[in-house]
């Protein structure tokens, strides 16, 4: 998960931002929330979630500094297992109390985040060494928990002035909510490995042991959705709350990307394709969703192909169209009635070619997806190199045709 961020116009808060650069700096909030949500859905490495989430995190934020303090039962106190910023030696062997006393401390016993803007002033709890020795003056702590246990507590440091708002706690507790369920599923994962590899001589054992992983990973995965839930609640709190009417649109719209994430994962997991997906069903499936949420008189018309592609592939495709259906009826017909036709089918060469085509208003004169500081256009490149295509909008006299060229990844590709 990487990213080129030089380019976002993203003023903090703190920093004396006007109301647009504000708007970019929760837009790039959300994109790197959503983002994140969709790494920990593939990733199967402990350590890369929790490090992944300190360097965003302190990405996010525009902070130096950020850290995943795990709690150890036996010892009673904090272990920094993961973090950006900090001097050599830290990460991996530095440890801090979990009492009352500590901030990091009060938000793992307690559960409730802390926010603390003026370190050298602060009253209610002592400051950790390591946060004296880094310089550090604010930091903002969460609790990362799973369904039924506390690993430890994210947090964000920072060494200048400034001050961490109600806004940057959504967007951290969002990420601790994902940091826990995915945690835990590793952990099951592993627990589940090594009761296969204890079983194997017993057919009866094996039976019992897969029997357990399949639900282990269903409740698992229904657990991940919720957590994605859960942070589109928080995006449609913060819009609820926003008084800028573009502020209050961006957020509904980061929100609407991340249940599309829970969407699609939801779909995946409540079958039994593993490493392929049935496309016509998926994508068909999709669709109804899209047309349950259309305006009165907007209609969507879908024509897949009798085919299969890899998962790895599925969540990308997916989230393309509910981004290009989304804009096509959005834009394309301001009147709210219009038809929108998307189609994945082949082309010849071992290729498919998926359509989005409405007979709108058509492009602007002056359209150039280059230069475009939209999320949506920025999200429907990245997912198209995903796919390994090259996004092409196209006019269609009247309307707008997006083409995406890409060849299929199928279940051995995928293993190989």
């Amino acid at each position: 998960m990487h990213h080129n961020d030089k380019a976002a116009p993203a003023v903090a808060p703190e920093q004396g931002a006007s109301v647009a650069e504000e708007l970019a700096y929760r837009l790039r909030q959300q994109r790197l929330a959503a983002e994140y949500g969709h790494f920990a859905l593939r990733t199967h490495d402990t350590a890369a979630l929790l490090q992944e989430a300190t360097r965003v995190c302190a990405l996010g934020l525009h902070s130096e500094f950020c850290k995943v303090m795990r709690f150890l039962p036996d010892e009673g106190r904090f272990l920094m297992v993961a973090g950006v910023g900090w001097k050599p030696g830290f990460v991996g062997h530095a440890h801090a109390g979990a009492d009352l006393e500590s901030p990091a401390g009060y938000a793992f016993q307690t559960g409730e985040p802390v926010i603390s803007n003026h370190l050298e002033g602060e009253t209610r709890f002592r400051t950790p060494d390591i946060l004296v020795e880094h310089g550090v003056r604010r930091a903002i702590n969460v609790l990362i928990r799973g369904e039924d246990t506390r690993y430890g507590v994210l947090e964000v440091d920072s060494p200048t002035e400034g001050r961490f708002t109600e806004a940057d706690l959504a967007f951290m507790q969002g990420f601790a909510n994902l940091l826990g369920v995915a945690i835990e599923r590793q952990q099951a994962e592993e627990s589940l490995r090594a009761s296969q590899a204890e079983t194997r001589a017993s057919e009866t054992l094996l039976q019992g042991a897969l029997a357990h992983q399949e639900v282990l990973t269903r409740e698992i995965n229904h657990r991940v959705k919720n957590s994605l839930s859960i942070v589109a609640g928080l995006l449609s709190m913060q819009g609820r709350a926003a008084a800028n009417p573009d502020l209050r649109q961006a957020l509904d719209g980061a929100r609407a990307r991340v249940q599309t994430i829970a969407s699609v994962h939801d779909r995946l997991w409540r079958t039994d394709e593993i490493h392929a997906v049935n496309l016509a069903e998926f994508m068909g499936e999709l669709c109804e969703q899209l047309r349950s949420s259309a305006r009165p008189g907007q209609t969507l018309t879908c024509d897949f192909a009798p085919t299969t592609v890899a998962t790895d592939q599925a969540v990308p495709l997916g989230l393309m169209a509910n981004e290009l259906v989304t804009n096509a009826f959005k834009y394309a017909y301001p009147e709210g009635e219009g038809d929108v036709r998307i189609s994945v089918v082949p082309r010849g060469e071992g290729q498919l070619r998926m359509t989005v085509c409405d007979r709108g208003k058509g492009l602007p004169p002056d359209f150039d997806t280059s230069r475009s500081r939209s999320l949506g256009m920025k999200l429907i490149a990245t997912l198209g190199r995903q796919l390994g295509g090259q996004p092409a909008w196209e006019c269609a006299d009247p309307g707008t045709r997006f083409v995406l060229d890409f060849r299929p990844l199928h279940a051995a590709d995928r293993e190989g």
